[in-house]
């Protein structure tokens, strides 16, 4: 497969391609590298359950609100513009994390808001301006995504679990250490992209304001209650994976317990990898139909939430102890 890739495919698109991916896999890894710590670091500066759901909720507020215009701004400014802003806004956000004051937490919350909004737009934008102004062919581009989901959605995020885990763990640095290191491959990839990447913009003839596209959006979700229904359900979706994000860890560790976080994220990031490969092959099969995959992924999803209610209840978590290993309970969570 790799050998054909290189004889049908020219040089200067594979090394295009490889300078995106590698950028891409370090603005990943800078953003997967502070996952397992985010609500751990909270807990070590002595914040309860509610101070950090406040943080979390400005995180998330802040890359909503911020992620109806990033786009619109990223095309009037530039592509490139938006990635580097994306670099400093979360290079910022790791500072922060040395300080354990309320105040100044949430700040960087805010920053990592903005920067996640940057991330899932900039980039892809810029990729596919730059594929079609250097004149490559259309199908390239769909290997190039797929290979920077691989990378960045998976195999970084497994190694970005397993590094995090080495540093907090086996070398003592303490839960601000993934952050810091976080910022030195933002860092990295910042400076790539300021000497290597072009600039490229929007199209100036959509000058469709933030406030139009809304009503837009409004009059489709209104008129067709195919949209309506879609979108219900994905918010819904995501709602439970949000809840997931921000109480995993206080889920295995109830008493304080010191469990591994980055390990226990790296097992989780495998099993989406094993979950995607899954999906395709059940997918590709004929006699399966969307509506039909999507009543199984609600109903298993509900499953597995459901498991830390029925441990918690059956009394598996009272056990543990502050900095003792994980419970009994915890591990069965883990299974889940």
């Amino acid at each position: 497969m790799g050998t054909r890739e290189k004889v049908t495919m020219p040089q200067n698109f594979m090394a295009f391609r490889n300078s995106y991916l590698f950028v891409y896999s370090l603005m990943m890894a800078g953003d997967w590298l502070q996952g397992p710590y985010v609500y751990a670091l909270y807990q070590h500066y002595g914040y309860t359950t509610g101070d950090i759901g406040k943080l979390f909720i400005a995180g998330f507020g802040s890359s909503m609100i911020f992620g109806t215009v990033v786009g619109s701004m990223a095309d009037k400014y530039g592509r490139k513009n938006a990635a580097l802003t994306y670099v400093v806004t979360y290079i910022a956000s790791c500072i922060t994390k040395h300080w354990s004051d309320y105040g100044v937490l949430m700040l960087g919350r805010f920053f990592g808001g903005i920067a996640t909004s940057l991330l899932f737009t900039a980039f892809e934008s810029w990729l596919v301006a730059e594929h079609f102004k250097r004149g490559y062919e259309a199908e390239w581009l769909d290997k190039t995504f797929a290979k920077a989901i691989f990378l960045g959605n998976g195999l970084v995020s497994i190694v970005s679990g397993l590094l995090a885990n080495y540093l907090v763990t086996d070398m003592s640095l303490g839960p601000v250490a993934p952050f810091d290191a976080a910022a030195v491959f933002l860092a990295i990839g910042g400076v790539v992209i300021m000497f290597s990447w072009t600039e490229n913009k929007g199209d100036n003839s959509d000058n469709t304001s933030v406030q139009q596209g809304m009503k837009q959006a409004y009059e489709a979700i209104k008129n067709d209650k195919k949209v309506f229904y879609l979108g219900a359900m994905q918010s819904l979706f995501e709602a439970s994976m949000y809840s997931f994000v921000f109480l995993w860890t206080p889920a295995l560790g109830p008493n304080g317990e010191d469990i591994p976080h980055g390990m226990i994220f790296a097992t989780m990031m495998v099993a989406c990898m094993v979950g995607s490969s899954v999906a395709s092959r059940i997918m590709s099969r004929s006699d399966m139909k969307v509506e039909r995959y999507m009543q199984l992924v609600f109903f298993a999803s509900a499953a597995s939430l459901a498991v830390p209610v029925l441990v918690g209840n059956m009394g598996f978590m009272t056990e543990g102890e502050r900095g003792g290993s994980m419970t009994f309970g915890g591990r069965i969570q883990m299974l889940a």
